[in-house]
């Protein structure tokens, strides 16, 4: 597995998924949510038949190296790793992807260095990054749409608790961050979880936001933006996203039909469709 050298030493590891099918074009680079392991992602629905991904795992989590200074788990600082990737695999400039959690990352790299980026991708993105805050009422709504599901009552019960701050049962409502959950999202759940509680809590410690300063950054950026969020996406509801599109000079905002927030294990094609057609 090929691997690269963080600004700070810390050895970073990546995987490549397909092959360049474009014959001169430059790969896709992604950045899983979590923060976890790249594992998750597979290949994006099939998306690597596309475009070649570079799929990174970031410091601490997958085959990366757990770093000498946990502080360097924030998302703002994981920025620079990012950067290092780029400039290791030789790209003037290149398409970025980022899922959840890592869609704050992408979001500031693009911030800090939007010279340096074609399109950028945000799936079921996170919005701390722009300081756009997702209330608990707004995911309770989205979660009654869901009351025919036969999980729903336990799963709704949990919400509940969890929003009152009665509660902290976080595996039962994990239903609804899935279109269907059948055996395949209950498989893909029970292998995705987080195993680095340091970089989870790292990860947003004081100073990893400023979303004055992102903001800001947007503002001047031109490239061409992509915002895919699930239709029952509780992390990243379409009223959100939708907000967090309008930062941008040249947005796509698209909502995929009854999907969670991973839209390319709910519904494969549509979303390979639609990102293969975005990133070209």
């Amino acid at each position: 597995m090929p691997t690269y050298s963080a600004p700070d030493g810390t050895q970073l590891a990546y995987h490549v998924q397909g092959r360049d099918v474009r014959g001169d074009g430059d790969p896709v680079v992604c950045i899983p949510g979590g923060p976890a392991g790249s594992r998750y992602l597979g290949d994006l629905g099939g998306l690597s038949a596309h475009r070649q991904l570079i799929v990174l795992d970031t410091r601490g989590t997958g085959r990366s190296a757990v770093p000498e200074d946990p502080a360097s788990y924030r998302c703002d600082r994981l920025v620079e790793d990012v950067e290092a990737l780029r400039a290791h695999l030789g790209l003037h400039r290149m398409d970025l992807l980022g899922h959840s959690a890592g869609a704050n990352v992408a979001t500031q790299y693009a911030a800090r260095y939007p010279q340096n980026v074609s399109k950028l991708a945000l799936i079921g993105p996170g919005t701390r990054a722009v300081g756009i805050d997702v209330p608990g009422e707004m995911r309770r709504e989205l979660a009654l749409s869901r009351k025919g599901e036969p999980w729903f009552p336990s799963a709704f019960a949990a919400l509940e608790a969890i929003t009152n701050g009665t509660g902290m049962d976080w595996e039962a409502i994990s239903p609804f961050f899935y279109g269907r959950w059948d055996a395949a999202a209950q498989h893909h759940h029970s292998t995705s979880q987080p195993d680095n509680k340091e970089a989870v809590t790292g990860f947003a410690a004081a100073g990893a936001f400023d979303p004055e300063a992102t903001r800001a950054g947007l503002a001047s950026c031109r490239m061409p933006v992509l915002l895919l969020t699930g239709e029952f996406d509780m992390n990243s509801p379409p009223q959100a996203v939708a907000e967090f599109a309008t930062l941008f000079r040249d947005a796509t905002f698209v909502v995929q039909s009854a999907t969670g927030h991973y839209p390319w294990l709910d519904e494969a094609e549509e979303f390979v469709a639609t990102t293969a057609a975005f990133l070209g």
